[in-house]
């Protein structure tokens, strides 16, 4: 049985809806960020890192969305969750999921955790007012170089469309419309009815404090 620490809401959906469309056996426990969970001494020892995601298997403990999505994928590889089979389209997916982890994830994390980067309040608010236009271009990007098709490898699902789906839905919250791209936005409504997406979004409102 596989361990996924999640909240709701963050990157960790991303690796909750690879492993619901895995198929495989997993649970999960809820860290709730505004009570300081993560920060707590039992979570620590889970994670060092005091963030989310973290999985824990049978072999230890992994983190980091771009190491827990291939990972995932290449424990069924029969559900082709990932082009395991092609080298180039793999590191293709890899590439997109780094600009997600490397590039959107930070301009979206300077709009709530400036204090990572800088002391100064006026700093901070420098950030935040920064947040709409890095958002908004590297999804201008996004929307005209990286997605190919109904899916960010063409016509396929892959465990890069489940990190997107995450990355798209915090657009809101750091006021950019969503309709300004409409490949964006339709990869994000198809995205959201699959039902191992409305499974999780169902298992993150049900799920229990971790011990």
């Amino acid at each position: 049985m596989l361990t996924l620490y999640i909240t709701p809401g963050t990157c960790s959906r991303a690796s909750h809806i690879a492993l619901a469309e895995s198929g495989l056996d997993y649970q999960v426990s809820l860290i709730r960020f505004a009570e300081g969970e993560q920060r707590s001494p039992a979570y620590l020892k889970v994670n060092p890192k005091g963030r989310v995601p973290a999985l824990v298997t049978d072999k230890g403990v992994l983190t980091e969305t771009v190491a827990l999505l291939p990972y995932i994928a290449q424990l069924v590889p029969e559900k082709s969750l990932a082009p395991l089979d092609d080298p180039f389209l793999f590191a293709k997916m890899q590439a997109f999921n780094a600009y997600l982890s490397s590039t959107v994830h930070i301009n979206h994390a300077h709009g709530r955790r400036g204090s990572r980067w800088a002391d100064n309040a006026a700093s901070h608010a420098d950030m935040i007012a920064k947040v709409p236009q890095t958002m908004r271009d590297s999804f201008a990007l996004i929307e005209n170089d990286l997605v190919e098709g109904q899916f960010v490898l063409g016509e396929t699902f892959s465990v890069a469309d489940a990190y997107l789906f995450v990355m798209t839905g915090w657009l809101e919250s750091d006021h950019v419309d969503m309709a300004e791209f409409p490949k964006v936005a339709a990869h994000y409504r198809r995205i959201e009815m699959r039902p191992a997406v409305q499974r999780v979004l169902a298992e993150e409102a049900a799920a229990k404090p971790a011990a």
